[in-house]
């Protein structure tokens, strides 16, 4: 979203500059593998996440990683294994399943 914004900014500049070879694959990059569409959707998800005692790059994680079960996000992010019952981390990817769902 960052990128896109700078984007814009350029486009509405009155004397445009031209974006990098690197800055314009990055961007591409960023639309390609984007998990969340919306700012309200990245808000609700990392308000979930911070609710749960979660490490930061945990958080960073499961949010980029979108893991799709409690075995699979175990599997990437290790240090998750023995702090959360199964039933729990489920729930969390549930509701972030959920919410990436609703998107628009």
């Amino acid at each position: 979203m960052l990128l896109e914004h700078r984007k814009s900014q350029n486009e509405s500049a009155e004397e445009e500059q031209e974006l990098s070879e690197v800055f314009m694959k990055t961007l591409n990059y960023t639309e390609r593998f984007s998990k969340f569409k919306n700012r309200e959707t990245i808000a609700a998800t990392r308000s979930l996440l911070q609710q749960k005692k979660l490490h930061k790059f945990e958080l960073a994680s499961i949010a980029n990683l979108c893991p799709e079960n409690a075995d699979e996000a175990k599997a990437l992010i290790p240090s998750l294994d023995g702090r959360f019952e199964d039933e729990e981390l489920q729930q969390v990817l549930d509701d972030i399943q959920t919410k990436r769902s609703f998107q628009y």
